[in-house]
């Protein structure tokens, strides 16, 4: 057994008000961590404060809460109240999100993400032990900032990354780093650029996975997400640097605006290495190949179809 076994909440198909039994249920089904996500539905806090009252076994992560979003001061607030809520139990995950959530959907210029990361980091590792702040960063400025809130255990920051400078930036100013939307075997190429931080640091991955549907099925809902995510740009440069030139017909149909015609050309091996499908037994096989190749946290996603709780309880390790 994995010495973590993550899962994403909230769950789809399921109001967040009722939850709490499948939440408090997790632990048992060998569950030991749950990590948020925030894009265009639930925030990263949320789930997380009730997940910590429902279920005080579990670890709690953010996978990711964005940069840019929040201001600094916010973004340590809210991890703080988190933090002294469920003490050493929660990891702060933190990442820039993409140009469609910064810029699109919030109005805020998406400029020098590796930069505004790094700075955020700095800010986050003086603010959450208590020191006042004041600093001019390269991306921000923070003029007597002093938390009035601080947890007795400040909580590990980890760094959302892609490409090697952001992965480095994880090893060496956080904790460790978040991965996203790869295959088990490009673990192998990411991971060495974290380590060189330290051989210690977390990686966590959240890996989408659909248990127990039939092929045609779950490609056809993995095309859906594959297009979705990697014609953005950041993760487009991740799979370009990752050397998956089998994407490129995707890529040039989904410029021209042939959205069918990107969703045909993307390859079935390559649905099959960015999203775990088959038989439960299968899946759990699949996400353990991420642990062997030096994911410390796996993080499973469910993206759906069919009945969420079902679905949990089948890529329980118990």
């Amino acid at each position: 057994m994995p010495p973590r076994w993550g899962i994403t909440v909230p769950f789809q198909g399921i109001p967040l008000a009722e939850q709490r039994e499948l939440v408090a249920e997790l632990p048992d089904l060998g569950y030991t961590d749950v990590w948020s996500s925030e894009s265009n539905a639930a925030d990263a806090f949320t789930p997380l404060a009730l997940a910590a009252a429902w279920a005080p076994r579990l670890r709690l992560g953010t996978a990711i809460a964005p940069v840019y979003t929040r201001g600094p001061a916010t973004l340590a607030m809210s991890a703080a109240t988190l933090a002294a809520a469920a003490p050493g139990r929660f990891a702060l995950g933190v990442g820039t999100s993409s140009n469609v959530i910064v810029e699109s959907w919030n109005g805020i210029p998406f400029t020098e993400p590796f930069k505004r990361v790094r700075d955020t980091v700095r800010f986050l590792r003086r603010a959450l032990s208590g020191e006042k702040v004041t600093e001019e960063y390269e991306t921000f400025a923070v003029r007597g900032f002093t938390a009035g809130l601080v947890p007795d255990e400040p909580p590990p920051l980890l760094v959302a990354a892609l490409r090697p400078g952001m992965l480095r930036l994880a090893g060496r100013e956080g904790d460790g780093a978040i991965i996203n939307w790869l295959s088990a075997d490009d673990v192998r190429t990411v991971v060495p650029h974290v380590h060189r931080g330290g051989p210690d640091k977390e990686v966590a991955a959240r890996i989408f996975v659909l248990p127990d549907v039939d092929p045609d099925t779950a490609r056809g809902l993995a095309r859906r997400q594959i297009a979705a995510y990697l014609n953005v740009p950041v993760y487009r440069a991740f799979h370009e640097w990752l050397g998956r030139d089998e994407l490129t017909p995707m890529w040039r149909a989904w410029e021209s605006g042939d959205r069918k015609g990107a969703l045909a050309a993307i390859p079935d091996a390559v649905v099959d290495e960015l999203v775990v499908h088959g038989p439960a037994q299968h899946c759990r096989e699949q996400v353990q190949r991420y642990v062997d190749n030096g994911v410390t946290t796996p993080i499973i996603a469910l993206p759906g179809p069919g009945d969420p709780v079902s679905a949990v309880r089948a890529m329980g390790l118990r």
